[in-house]
């Protein structure tokens, strides 16, 4: 068995960086603050001095602008990591990336691929209030052309961006603020995570509880207290929002024959709905219950603390969700 190494979710994600840059002489990163300033999150702290400007790229404030020029990098041959800052200033390359990106091998009638990454940091924020706290992967899950992967464990954040640098279509990468200074334990030789499959975090009999980013250390969380009561819960984090592994939840339900599905995006259009549609359609008679679904309350997201907690599913909500769905 492999020695275990405990590290904080922000050093995960800079190690997965290090190593790319390491490995790959075409791989750069380009971002606002990425280089003498060391991330808004300090998730590059250091790399400008360790592999210098041509590899670590402080951009102009143009979204637009810079993760266009990574898209044309990455069709002249280059790795581009593009991080943008915070989810909600992606909206304003949401041009390039839906129109440009996602669009290219098909225009280009399969010629042209578009190998870019684009990370960004969403989420709730803690106290980032409405005008930094998105969940908005279900915008760009809808995106045909595009692969979506979202961050939910150390090891993930550390080695998800290798296996994102080896497609050949563009990956946008969503990570959590909230989880920078969280510590996790992972493998020492923990290597590249499989970007094309959900993962079946915990096994279970009774229900199956469906998740990612955020949602998963706390459905793992509540899957502990549940064992308590008796309740065998089987946690599934979805780990690609497109496109999705739908085999592996489905068989989890089949097996379970109940569903919670747990997100902190806004309820409605989320990608629960998504996947409770995909379980209706493929795996109804399957059902002994009705499938539930713990989503954000559809507000902005409030600055104070115990509004913003009350705003997103919590280990109790996801408690009390089980409990409700298994009866007395």
């Amino acid at each position: 068995m492999s020695d275990m190494i405990k590290i904080t979710y922000r050093e995960a994600l800079k190690a997965g960086i290090r190593e790319a840059l390491q490995n790959d002489e075409r791989v750069f990163l380009m971002g606002e603050d990425v280089g003498r300033y060391g991330g808004a999150f300090a998730v590059s702290k250091g790399l400008l001095k360790e592999f210098g400007e041509d590899r670590i790229m402080d951009v102009p404030l143009s979204e637009a602008g810079f993760v266009g020029a990574g898209i044309g990098a990455s069709l002249a041959g280059l790795k581009p990591i593009v991080e943008v800052m915070t989810v909600n200033f992606a909206l304003l390359p949401m041009d390039q990336i839906v129109n440009n990106a996602a669009t290219w091998l098909h225009m280009s009638g399969g010629q042209l691929n578009v190998p870019v990454v684009i990370r960004m940091s969403a989420g709730i924020g803690k106290q980032l209030a409405a005008q930094h706290s998105h969940s908005w992967e279900p915008l760009y899950a809808h995106i045909p052309g595009l692969v979506v992967v979202s961050v939910g464990t150390h090891e993930d954040a550390r080695g998800m961006l290798h296996s994102a640098l080896q497609s050949q279509d563009p990956v946008l990468i969503f990570e959590y603020t909230s989880m920078l200074n969280m510590e996790g334990e992972i493998p020492a030789d923990a290597g590249p995570t499989d970007i094309s499959r959900a993962k079946v975090r915990r096994e279970g009999k009774d229900i199956s509880i469906i998740t990612y980013g955020i949602g998963v250390y706390k459905c793992l969380e509540a899957a502990k207290q549940l064992s308590e009561q008796g309740i065998d819960a089987e946690v599934i984090d979805l780990r690609v929002l497109r496109p999705l592994d739908e085999d592996c939840f489905l068989e989890s339900v089949t097996k379970t024959h109940r569903a919670l599905l747990v997100e902190e995006a806004w309820r409605s259009v989320n990608i629960s709905s998504e996947v409770s549609s995909r379980i209706m359609e493929k795996a109804f008679y399957e059902l002994d219950a009705p499938v539930k679904r713990l989503g954000g309350v559809e507000v902005p997201i409030p600055y104070p603390l115990h509004l913003e907690n009350a705003s997103v599913p919590q280990v109790e909500d996801i408690v009390n969700a089980v409990n409700q769905i298994l009866g007395p």
